[in-house]
């Protein structure tokens, strides 16, 4: 759950630090029963109900941070393993115990990966090497747990991938045709799409906010 550290000069709620878990939990079409998001305007709701990160990842923040690392150290959820960006797409619906999820979005890192590693410059590390993980929208609820393992439904027809998706929205903000073919996708989530409509508008979302914590 939540709770309030200091960052910068201020107090500031966060729900970044997960412990693992061996128990089955509820998980709802808002977020797993005991979990909590301390800033609900950027994290959780509907369309990012369940954060994911790959395992695959870790040996690289490992090396850059130079220490062990234990689940949950990116405030994921769920950490998995044979699922990795360049693969996953937007879209794309998985059997979770009880629950069926699907792909709605990349994850946009935040600050609180800052407040968490101490590391300043480690959120354009996370987008420039496409290391984001994604989210889930829970499409049925139910008993879920780390036992269980992931079961692919459905493969997104158009199979955009979230690195494709990271790449255009962080690196190649120009390409019109990727916008588009990214915005064909309909699963995806309704502020990454206000984000890429916004940009095709000519107008660029400020993300000092989500970036730095300042408003």
């Amino acid at each position: 759950m939540p709770k309030v550290v200091p960052f910068q000069k201020k107090e500031v709620p966060t729900g970044i630090f997960k412990t693992p878990t061996d128990e089955a939990l509820f998980l709802s079409y808002i977020n797993l029963d005991g979990d909590g998001q301390g800033d609900l305007a950027h994290h959780g709701g509907r369309e990012k109900a369940v954060c994911v990160y790959p395992y695959e990842h870790y040996p690289f923040w490992e090396k850059e941070l130079a220490q062990p690392l234990v689940y949950g150290a990116f405030g994921e959820n769920l950490t998995t393993q044979g699922l990795v960006e360049t693969e996953v797409c937007i879209g794309d619906i998985f059997e979770w115990g009880q629950a069926v999820v699907q792909v709605s979005q990349p994850r946009q890192p935040c600050y609180k990966l800052t407040l968490r590693h101490g590391v300043p410059d480690m959120l354009l590390k996370v987008q420039q090497t496409g290391y984001t993980g994604f989210y889930f929208r829970v499409l049925r609820e139910g008993m879920v747990s780390r036992n269980d393992g992931l079961s692919l439904v459905q493969r997104h027809p158009q199979q955009i991938t979230i690195a494709f998706a990271n790449r255009i929205m962080h690196q190649d903000k120009e390409n019109t045709e990727g916008m588009n073919q990214i915005l064909a996708v309909q699963e995806l989530s309704s502020n990454w799409r206000a984000t890429f409509q916004k940009r095709l508008a000519g107008i660029e979302t400020d993300t000092r906010e989500r970036l730095t914590g300042e408003v």
